[in-house]
């Protein structure tokens, strides 16, 4: 009697059982139709699967005939149809994408969607990111005098849509949290060009930013400061009258903090300070007017450039309690210099010798 090829429906089930499915599952199936709102799955002797709406990842090219996973959200609706969503696996995908590329330092290229005063919105493989203000590159940092924050919410805005290049910094899949830094993407490269920079080159830059306390400056892609008290050897006000944002600045490196610069404009121009000491020695007679009284002396403007001190034990013989009992603010007496420090840029001088002299001369 020849052997019967039919299967009974048990033997068809052992051959090939139907495992149970639990929403949160991820199982694969064959796309039989791909529509706007609807993407119909064959999952075999499962069934057939359903993804509708806002569950479908529009970013994928689905077509009829792909093989493609989803995650059950019902394993059976009241129609029998196995409910799938295609978003919650992209984004598992995601995820595993990026923890991936936080492992290896990865550099990428991303644009923002939106932002907000503390930095730019951004989108990666389906996962919603943040890009703070801190973790922009120099060229891109909102340098706004007063830290006005509607000002730096339109330059932030200013880079919605641009390419960047940025590192994951942190990632917290648990807590749907994704953090990105373009200044890390950077910092080999700015580490490069800092090594083969040193203290006294002079180097030329564009101002990205000038704020209360001096003017920043991008040099080749590494931040630079010129502090107020290095823009110029005249007393300095307010920056923005020396520089405005946008302009070429030539400045001297005079230190380095690993990725950033510290520059001094002034000191790229003649002294006046220096210029003006060279004209006395120790010992010469000047006349200056009283600027400032301490209680440990008196400040006297010697030249325009200039400006000296008289330290108490140097106004009388006789001790002072109060400097102000001996000289005027405005007033203008005569000295004699009794030091003179050009690398400190200090020149001292003495009343009291000045009066001994005008004694000896009677």
């Amino acid at each position: 009697m020849a052997k019967t090829t039919e299967m009974t429906m048990e033997e068809l089930l052992a051959e090939a059982p139907v495992a149970g499915m639990a929403a949160g599952d991820v199982v694969e199936g064959t796309v039989i139709a791909a529509e706007k709102h609807e993407v119909w799955l064959d999952l075999g002797a499962r069934g057939t699967g359903l993804v509708v709406g806002r569950e479908i990842e529009h970013s994928q090219d689905i077509k009829p005939g792909d093989m493609i996973s989803a995650s059950v959200l019902d394993p059976e609706d009241d129609r029998g149809y196995v409910i799938l969503s295609l978003k919650k696996v992209a984004k598992e995908k995601g995820w595993e994408s990026l923890e991936e590329r936080l492992n290896k330092g990865e550099v990428f290229s991303v644009s923002a969607f939106d932002a907000n005063k503390g930095g730019l919105l951004i989108e990666v493989d389906g996962i919603r990111g943040f890009l703070p203000v801190s973790q922009l590159s120099a060229e891109n940092y909102p340098r706004v005098s007063g830290a006005d924050k509607d000002e730096i919410l339109h330059r932030l805005n200013s880079l919605v849509g641009k390419s960047l290049e940025v590192r994951v910094l942190d990632l917290n899949r648990r807590d749907n949290k994704l953090i990105l830094s373009e200044k890390a993407a950077k910092r080999e490269d700015t580490e490069s060009k800092v090594s083969k920079m040193k203290v006294a080159d002079v180097v030329e830059g564009v101002a990205t930013g000038v704020v209360d306390f001096g003017i920043f400056v991008n040099v080749n892609g590494v931040e630079g400061l010129v502090h107020i008290s290095e823009i110029a050897w005249d007393r300095v006000d307010n920056p923005s009258s020396y520089v405005k944002v946008g302009d070429k600045v030539q400045a001297k490196i005079i230190s380095i903090d690993r990725d950033k610069l510290s520059l001094s404009m002034k000191q790229l121009m003649p002294d006046p300070w220096i210029k003006d000491a060279a004209k006395y020695e120790v010992g010469d007679e000047v006349t200056g007017k009283i600027t400032r009284i301490t209680p440990f002396g008196a400040f006297v403007q010697v030249t325009s450039a200039i400006e000296a001190l008289v330290h108490i034990s140097e106004l009388s013989d006789s001790h002072v309690e109060d400097p102000s009992t001996l000289v005027k603010l405005g007033e203008t007496k005569k000295f004699r210099i009794i030091a003179i420090d050009p690398e400190s840029h200090k020149l001292s001088l003495s009343l009291k010798s000045r009066k001994k002299a005008e004694t000896a001369e009677k």
